[in-house]
């Protein structure tokens, strides 16, 4: 049994890397899609190719560091679709440079998309989860949620540490009815190794991206943990490369 099959599925960040190959994977299974993104061409061009080979999609320009934003986006796919099954937190930004860098305003914009973007998701999915008795978050952390990724990114893996604190904290408030599941990804292919500034850092990530697995990878541990029975909530995935010691 297909257990994706026609559900309704929110997908931020959706323009690329993890967002669109897990738009794309889960079409084939049979989902529901709303796509979002800031860059609305990019999105509107993968619903089209979605609905062009058989699927259901929806593309919502959407900012998250914005509540009213992310409130939209709820709104447009409840009115589309009259329900929403799961919401994937992917949007987020990796902004890597030392401390000393005093890089303030990439420190800011992390924890307005890493963080506040996840919570304002929360804060507009959950009272529909908790009157549909049924629904499912799946937060995107990383494997610096786990373990700090220093020199450079103290600042990220704080927000993505933050992101797992809240996804605990959720599945402990949200009861029997409502699921959650953090995945940790290492060093993945998408556009986030692009988000620095710091030369020196640049140089380090295109070196510790150099053995990078597809985002595929990722699209298929979220379909995994879609998948499973309604009584079976996988709460953490963590991946990387096999080669990636860190």
């Amino acid at each position: 049994m297909n257990s994706i099959l026609d559900k309704v599925i929110i997908i931020t960040g959706a323009s690329s890397g993890i967002g669109e190959k897990t738009a794309r994977l889960l079409a084939k299974k049979g989902a529901i899609l709303v796509l979002a993104a800031r860059r609305k061409g990019r999105i509107d061009k993968l619903a089209q190719e979605i609905i062009q080979n058989g699927g259901k999609a929806i593309s919502v320009e959407t900012d998250v560091t914005s509540r009213a934003d992310v409130n939209n986006l709820i709104e447009q796919a409840l009115n589309t679709y009259g329900r929403i099954d799961v919401l994937v937190n992917n949007a987020g930004i990796m902004s890597i440079a030392p401390l000393n860098q005093i890089k303030v305003v990439e420190w800011d914009t992390m924890i307005d998309v890493n963080i506040k973007g996840v919570l304002y998701g929360i804060a507009a999915t959950l009272p529909i989860f908790e009157k549909q008795q049924s629904g499912h978050f799946i937060n995107i952390s990383s494997v610096a949620g786990l373990k700090v990724f220093s020199p450079g990114g103290t600042v990220y893996s704080g927000t993505k540490f933050a992101v797992a604190a809240i996804s605990e904290g959720l599945r402990h408030e949200v009861g029997a009815h409502i699921r959650t599941t953090t995945i940790f990804p290492g060093a993945i292919d998408s556009e986030l190794k692009l988000g620095s500034s710091d030369t020196q850092s640049i140089k380090n990530l295109s070196e510790f991206y150099q053995h990078a697995i597809s985002a595929s990878s990722v699209s298929q541990a979220i379909a995994f943990a879609i998948e499973q029975p309604a009584d079976v909530d996988i709460n953490e995935i963590v991946l990387r490369p096999t080669s990636q010691g860190f």
